[in-house]
C-alpha cells in the first residue's frame, strides 16, 4: 500500500507523455509542408546575426501547372533604375530564380545560373533573377558578381510570388522552369548547379 502513492505521479506522466507523442506524430504528418527546404534559406527568420543561413535539404518538383493569373502583369524595378516586365518574356522558355545576397546557397549558384544564361540565350531561353532583398545590398553584390541576365528588385514581397509558384515553405533559393506555353515545368527549393539546369532544359 505504501508504494502506490509514489508510483501514481510516474504513471500519470507516462500516460501524458504517450498522448503527447501521438499528438506530435499526427501534427507532423498533417501540417508538414509539401516541400522540404534543406539547403535552402528562409528570409529573416533563418538568418543569424552574421548573415549566415542554415543548411537544409533541397526539394525538387516536376510539375505542369498553370502560372498564377496575374503573373504576366508583374513589374519590378531593376538595379540600374529601369523596369523589368515579366510580360516582355512571355512566349519564351524561362528560368526564374528567387535569391538574396544574404543567402549563401543563392550566392553559390549565381555563376552557374549565369553560365546557363550564356549558353541558352541563343536558343531562345530567358533567365530572370528576382532578388528578395533590398536595393543597396543587391547593387553591391552585383558589383562584385556581375551577371548577364535580367535582375528585378522584388523585395521581401517576392516571397508571396514564389509561394504562388509553389514554394510553400518560402525558402531561398527557389528556381522555376517555365515553358514557352506558360506552364510551370520544374521547380526546386535549394541550390542548383549548371548540370541541374541543363538537364531540366533538355527534358523540355
Amino acid at each position: 500500500m505504501s508504494d502506490r502513492p509514489s508510483k501514481l505521479p510516474a504513471l500519470i506522466f507516462a500516460v501524458v507523455g504517450a498522448a503527447a507523442a501521438v499528438a506530435g506524430a499526427w501534427w507532423s504528418t498533417h501540417s508538414a509542408p509539401s516541400q522540404a527546404t534543406v539547403n535552402a534559406a528562409t528570409p529573416a527568420a533563418n538568418t543569424s546575426a552574421t548573415g549566415a543561413t542554415p543548411q537544409a535539404a533541397a526539394s525538387t518538383t516536376v510539375a505542369s501547372d498553370a502560372l498564377p493569373a496575374d503573373f504576366w502583369t508583374q513589374t519590378f524595378d531593376t538595379p540600374d533604375g529601369k523596369t523589368l516586365k515579366l510580360a516582355d518574356h512571355k512566349g519564351h522558355p524561362i528560368l526564374l530564380n528567387f535569391w538574396a545576397s544574404w543567402c549563401p546557397p543563392c550566392v553559390k549558384e549565381m555563376p552557374d545560373i549565369d553560365h546557363f544564361h550564356r549558353d541558352m540565350q541563343p536558343k531562345g531561353w530567358h533567365v530572370i533573377g528576382l532578388a528578395v532583398d533590398g536595393p543597396t545590398p543587391v547593387r553591391e553584390f552585383l558589383a562584385k558578381v556581375p551577371v548577364g541576365f535580367d535582375i528585378g528588385l522584388a523585395g521581401f514581397g517576392g516571397t508571396e510570388l514564389s509561394q504562388a509558384l509553389g514554394n510553400t515553405a518560402g525558402g531561398l533559393p527557389f528556381t522555376v522552369l517555365i515553358g514557352a506555353d506558360g506552364r510551370i515545368l520544374h521547380r526546386k527549393v535549394g541550390g542548383t548547379t549548371y548540370a541541374d539546369l541543363k538537364a531540366w532544359a533538355a527534358g523540355h
